[in-house]
């Protein structure tokens, strides 16, 4: 089924965009759809996914080529991550890496120091006062939230990637075993 809509071999040897890739853009691994292929590219989308909020597609096709991985899987895996997953992986990651690092939570953190709660509820009259005082306010928010949110969606990113990886491994041959068992006769129609 997924088949067909994927591009055809000829079709991306005679797109001039792509040429300067040369003979490393052929190789079976990049386009086929085979167990191991598409298991490196659902973990390669899920790790850049989670790890950067720009930019993620095109990060996982430089990474899918570089691993030999299927492209075109590794780009809609990124795709977990989406403006509606965002603000849950976002808190999870935060409440993760807080955790780890020991973090008080944020409103705790704003109730210890005075510059810390301005800066995390910014206000309109601190932005016009001048674009310095407005970027460091937005300095002391990162800073707060920065570290245990990065270290969360670094470990988010490793442990479900590999997840992903071993997950897309056990599905491919459950499909298979489930479609051995069936009868030849039934095997035949599908």
């Amino acid at each position: 089924m997924l088949r067909r809509f994927l591009p055809t071999q000829d079709s991306i040897k005679g797109n001039r965009l792509l040429r300067w890739l040369g003979p490393r853009l052929h190789e079976p691994g990049l386009w086929h759809l085979n167990r191991r292929a598409v298991a490196r590219g659902v973990a390669i989308g899920v790790f850049f996914g989670f790890m950067i909020p720009v930019a993620q597609i095109p990060a996982a096709a430089i990474g899918a080529f570089l691993a030999r991985a299927n492209l075109w899987v590794s780009a809609i895996a990124t795709l977990v991550s989406n403006p509606f997953t965002y603000a849950p992986i976002y808190y999870a990651a935060y409440r993760l890496g807080g955790f780890l690092l020991g973090a008080p939570e944020a409103a705790a953190a704003a109730d210890l120091d005075p510059a810390l709660a301005h800066a995390v509820t910014p206000s309109l009259e601190h932005a016009a006062s001048g674009i310095g005082a407005w970027l460091s306010e937005i300095w002391i928010r990162l800073s707060a939230y920065g570290k245990p949110l990065f270290l969360g969606l670094g470990i988010m990113a490793v442990s479900l990637s590999v997840l992903a990886y071993f997950g897309t491994l056990l599905a491919w041959r459950a499909s298979v075993v489930i479609k051995r068992r069936r009868p030849r006769h039934l095997r035949a129609r599908a």
